[in-house]
């Protein structure tokens, strides 16, 4: 079984810190400083380092969790539940956050658990891995605003598919309902919380 956190403490709460600020920052990329843990981490096959990281900085033994079928031949369930004590679950709609190790295996927002009125937080954390980001204008960025950017920013996901803002947009109707995700790309994670606004 591979390594978790050397220090799990220490190590948990600085991520989760720059998840915070990741998730307060929407579109600004955060690298994670992950020399705290020493010996590093090993991390499962087929997963990000900032991935995995955020996950053992998230989890715990009341977390239910959906992975992709990208970590099918991966240790990757056995690494978080023998380091977080986490439920891993089949269906994705019963599943506290999803692990998606292509963002291609993005399950369809529907059968991700949205929350509801009265409890808006018991809604899916996705933490999707993709090939590359980049926060510089382009041409096929996306445009953000919302609560926690200045004006707007831009924002370029290398890896998912080309549904995957009209698909968001359809299920941000129900606010304050939805889905906050992750992107993570080796070292490094961009927080897109479910109150931010994205145009293609």
């Amino acid at each position: 079984m591979g390594r978790g956190f050397s220090n799990p403490t220490l190590c948990s709460q600085a991520v989760f810190r720059q998840s915070l600020v990741a998730l307060s920052l929407p579109g600004q990329p955060q690298a994670l400083d992950l020399s705290l843990s020493n010996p590093s981490m090993q991390v499962p096959q087929n997963a990000h380092e900032a991935a995995a990281a955020l996950l053992l900085a998230l989890l715990d033994q009341d977390c239910k969790v959906w992975l992709s079928a990208g970590f099918a031949s991966s240790d990757a369930a056995a690494w978080l539940r023998f380091h977080t004590g986490c439920t891993l679950v089949t269906d994705a709609s019963q599943a506290d956050f999803v692990w998606v190790a292509d963002a291609h295996e993005l399950p369809a927002f529907e059968n991700l658990a949205q929350g509801n009125a009265q409890y808006p937080e018991q809604s899916a954390t996705c933490v999707v891995q993709v090939l590359d980001f980049d926060s510089k204008p382009s041409q096929d960025a996306w445009t953000l605003s919302g609560p926690g950017v200045n004006g707007t920013k831009h924002l370029k996901l290398v890896g998912l598919s080309d549904n995957f803002v009209s698909e968001r947009r359809n299920s941000q109707v129900h606010a304050p309902c939805g889905v906050d995700f992750f992107f993570t790309h080796k070292q490094s994670l961009i927080g897109l919380p479910r109150s931010t606004q994205v145009k293609d």
